[in-house]
């Protein structure tokens, strides 16, 4: 069944990826599989629930990246800078991910599936923002932040989730951001970043060319892991 649930899910990421929602079918993953379509519905009571199936791989991707980036022996603001190294790696590395998990954000689909899926969502999300929240507490326990009233350390994490989350949906998305002056979206993604973090007085307070040097470092660090990370994650077909 397992092995089985994993072809399923195999054969349905391209034809969503590169076709769209519309273009995935129960009927059209049979035929693919050879099987009948009623096996498909053993597995999965519609093609919303592969979707969602899809979204909790990525999203289980996203927090292997976290909890290795959260490791990092350095300071907390360091080690939220190495989560931020984690999703530059999510967004351009592993770009199909982040695109799936996307398509939860669909009310159209996300209506139509089970609350035993929809809780496996909320609980791949809460996982990822207990992480990162972690890293915001270690902060304050170190005295090296102080979460200004009446931010919670989630409500702290989801204004810098929404910065760089919205900021990189905007980059996937725009046609249009080099001919309205936005060259490096990367660039800019980081230097609000380090204009947020310095602005809540996160020891150490850092300059552009520390900042960026420190980034430099955790790259050079992480991303062999990361990329050990994501192959040990990709789906292999049984």
């Amino acid at each position: 069944m397992e092995r089985r649930t994993a072809e399923i899910l195999r054969v349905s990421r391209p034809i969503l990826l590169r076709e769209g929602f519309q273009a995935l079918s129960m009927d059209r993953v049979a035929a693919q599989m050879e099987y009948a379509k009623g096996t498909i519905y053993n597995h999965f009571p519609n093609k919303e629930e592969i979707v969602l199936a899809l979204a909790v791989e990525a999203m289980q991707l996203r927090r292997a990246l976290f909890e290795r980036a959260i490791a990092t022996s350095a300071s907390s603001r360091v080690r939220m800078m190495a989560v931020g190294a984690a999703c530059e790696f999510f967004t351009e590395q592993c770009s199909d991910d982040f695109l799936v998990e996307q398509w939860i954000r669909n009310n159209n689909i996300w209506d139509k599936t089970s609350e035993q899926r929809q809780a496996l969502i909320r609980e791949c999300e809460g996982n990822c923002m207990a992480l990162v929240s972690s890293v915001v507490a270690d902060g304050v326990t170190a005295g090296e932040l102080t979460v200004p009233a009446p931010l919670s350390p989630p409500e702290f994490v989801f204004g810098l989730w929404a910065l760089v989350y919205g900021s990189q949906i905007l980059t996937r998305s725009s046609p249009s951001l080099a001919s309205i002056g936005i060259h490096d979206p990367v660039i800019a993604i980081r230097a609000h970043c380090l204009n947020l973090l310095n602005g809540f007085a996160w020891q150490p307070l850092m300059n552009w060319s520390e900042y960026q040097s420190h980034m430099q470092d955790l790259l050079e660090k992480l991303l062999p892991e990361f990329r050990s990370i994501q192959a040990e994650r990709q789906t292999v077909a049984p």
